[in-house]
């Protein structure tokens, strides 16, 4: 899918997507990821949804973002919340939401200069 959006600015914004791929300023960059403004993030949560960890999740903390989206794939699926207790006892707001909704949310967030980050997973490969 592609997405536009209204007005110019130096900031990461996903432009597009498809099947294990974003496009981050129209650059594409495969796999999970973690993406602020600034700041693009490879490899992050490399094993998928079924192998996270309290660590990705504090990598997501550290970041120093107000708000972190969680894209989980093509549908929503939700973290034990024990896997996100870095966010929590940091008081870094979250929400869980599926890969589509989460880049929309984040280029919304971004655009109004908002302080967040976005943890974008795809289901694996099959």
């Amino acid at each position: 899918m592609k997405l536009n959006l209204d007005r110019n600015s130096t900031a990461n914004v996903v432009t597009g997507y498809g099947p294990g791929h974003l496009l981050i300023n129209k650059v594409r960059h495969d796999g999970n990821l973690l993406l602020t403004a600034d700041r693009v993030v490879t490899g992050w949560a490399s094993g998928g949804f079924a192998a996270l960890t309290a660590e990705d999740f504090a990598a997501v903390r550290d970041l120093g973002t107000e708000i972190v989206i969680v894209g989980t794939g093509e549908r929503q699926r939700f973290p034990s919340p024990a896997l996100l207790r870095p966010l929590i006892d940091a008081r870094v707001g979250f929400e869980i939401m599926d890969l589509a909704a989460a880049c929309r949310t984040y280029n919304i967030l971004v655009g109004e200069s908002r302080s967040v980050a976005a943890a974008l997973m795809f289901d694996p490969a099959g």
